[in-house]
This record gives structure tokens, C-alpha cells and sequence, in this order.
């Protein structure tokens, strides 16, 4: 599949997440207005954020979708990872907000307790955010979008926010109403803490960082090439949703050009096996032995 096809059929996923997201949001806080639930209200409140951060994904994939010009030959393929740093800060934006919203309630309480049709609609979100969790994994994966995951496990976060909010709404119905505010605080705690992460995977792209289980197992199969004497260096980094690898090996000083190629593109189909999104730069060195220090 084509690179910038994969990029739009991305787009998919973030439309979906919208769509569920302006519905869910629009029932979680009209029935928790109306069933008095602090826990509804705020899983409610997160859904608005998803859908500006569902936006910032989907505007990061069309933007991604750019070919490459005088400013950017690579492409502009980071966007969605852009997208995916953006989203992070909308997240923890509002989960602070309800963090601050639930402490309050907390200490200042209302006594009312949720009506049973609240613990409802949060039993019933939890349950479509965990397929569209599934579809967006899905999607992810066979198109290698970080943007798209990040949305997944958004969608997942939000699947976990609304069942615990369904269990703190019961517990509070059945005689423990301060248990609504307490799981409100928890769901900004779960809101801020699927921020950080998808913060921190963000950065490590942005910042060339690779994963190291990943250099070793690509190394792995370097080495196993034929020809291939020693793998002298090795580098790796993320842009978009494609793979860089340079590296460094260094063959028999013997082979002619075509021998010492053949060797180069044996590595390349070898990485492509394991990893299809990915660009493959091979540096070919004589192996030149060191001399021996006997007299």
C-alpha cells in the first residue's frame, strides 16, 4: 500500500473518533446535568476534549499527506506526530480541570445521589469506546500511524474513564455518594496519565529517539546476512509513521561492486520482511583485519 494512501485511509479512524465522541459527550453531560452524577459530568467534559484532539489528529494527517518540497525533503510526515503532541496537551488540560472540579466537590458536597439511568449511559459508553478502540488499533497497526494509535489509546483510556465512572455512579446509589466525587478524581487522574504517555512517545519521536529492543533485533538480522562480517554502526529514528535505518557494515575488501551490492540489498529485503515501513541505508566498508603484534 501506497505511503500517503495509508495516510488518508488514517483519516478514518480520527473521523470515527469524532463522530463518537460529539454523540457521547452531548448524552454524558445532558444526563449528567439532569441525573446529578459528578463522575457522568466529568467523563462527559474529557469526551469534548477528545474531539478537539481527534481533530488535531486528523488535521496532523491530511498536513502529513504533503509531498515533499524545497523546505521539507523528507516529506512532512512528523505532522502527525505534531498532531500527537498537541492532542497530549488538550488531554492533560482537561484532566486537570476536572482533577480541580472533583476536589472541590469533594470537599464542598452536594448530597444527591446520581439516578440509576447515569450508571447507564457510562456502562454503555464504556462499551462503544471499546469497539472503536479496537477498530482504531486495528487501523493503526496495518498502517504504522502513530497518530492513529495515539487516538486508540485514547479511545481505550476513555473506555476504562466510563466503566469506573458507572461503578463509582452505583456505589453512590446504593448509599455511598461521596464514592461519585472520589471516581471523578480518578478519571482525571486516568485523563493526565494517558496525556503523559502519549506525550513522552511523542517527544521521542520528535526528538530522533529510537527504541533499543528494536536496534537489537534489527541488528540481529544484519548480522545474519551472508557477507556481512561485522556490523560497524547502526542508527535508527521515526519520522511519521516510516522508519530511517543507517547503518555501517563492513564486507570482504575482496568483493567487486556488484558482490559487495548484492549484500546491501539482502539487508534491505531482510528489514523489509520485519519492518514494511521502513527506509533502509546501507554504508558498505572493507574489513580490513588489524595487524598482527607478533615479532
Amino acid at each position: 500500500m501506497e505511503l500517503y494512501t495509508q495516510l488518508r485511509e488514517g483519516e478514518k479512524g480520527a473521523w470515527v473518533s469524532i463522530g463518537t465522541y460529539i454523540v457521547l459527550s452531548a448524552l454524558k453531560l445532558t444526563i449528567g446535568y439532569i441525573g446529578t452524577s459528578e463522575a457522568l459530568k466529568a467523563d462527559g467534559l474529557n469526551n469534548t476534549t477528545d474531539i478537539a484532539a481527534s481533530i488535531a489528529v486528523l488535521i496532523g494527517l491530511r498536513i502529513s499527506q504533503k509531498p515533499p518540497d524545497e523546505n521539507h525533503h523528507y516529506g512532512h510526515l512528523r505532522a502527525e506526530t505534531v498532531a500527537s503532541l498537541v492532542a497530549s496537551f488538550i488531554m492533560a488540560a482537561v484532566g486537570l480541570q476536572v482533577l480541580i472540579n472533583a476536589s472541590g466537590n469533594l470537599l464542598h458536597p452536594v448530597h444527591e445521589t446520581p439516578s440509576l439511568l447515569t450508571a447507564f449511559v457510562a456502562g454503555g459508553s464504556a462499551i462503544v469506546m471499546y469497539v472503536v478502540y479496537r477498530y482504531n488499533l486495528k487501523l493503526a497497526n496495518r498502517i504504522n500511524s502513530s497518530a492513529v494509535r495515539a487516538a486508540a489509546y485514547d479511545n481505550r483510556s476513555d473506555a476504562l474513564v466510563s466503566l469506573g465512572a458507572a461503578i463509582g455512579i452505583l456505589a453512590a446509589i446504593f448509599g455511598v455518594p461521596i464514592l461519585d466525587s472520589i471516581t471523578a478524581i480518578l478519571v482525571g487522574f486516568l485523563i493526565m496519565k494517558t496525556a503523559y504517555d502519549i506525550f513522552i512517545e511523542a517527544v521521542l519521536t520528535l526528538t530522533d529517539g529510537f527504541n533499543e529492543d528494536e536496534v537489537e533485533t534489527l541488528s540481529v538480522l544484519v548480522r545474519k546476512v551472508q557477507g556481512v562480517i561485522h556490523l560497524e554502526d547502526f542508527k535508527g529514528r521515526m519520522h511519521g509513521n516510516l522508519m530511517f535505518v543507517d547503518l555501517t557494515v563492513k564486507v570482504d575488501p575482496t568483493l567487486n561492486v556488484i558482490e559487495s551490492h548484492r549484500i546491501t540489498e539482502e539487508i534491505e529485503r531482510k528489514i523489509l520482511l520485519v519492518k514494511p515501513f521502513c527506509m533502509v541505508l546501507v554504508h558498505i566498508e572493507p574489513h580490513i583485519p588489524e595487524p598482527s603484534n607478533k615479532a
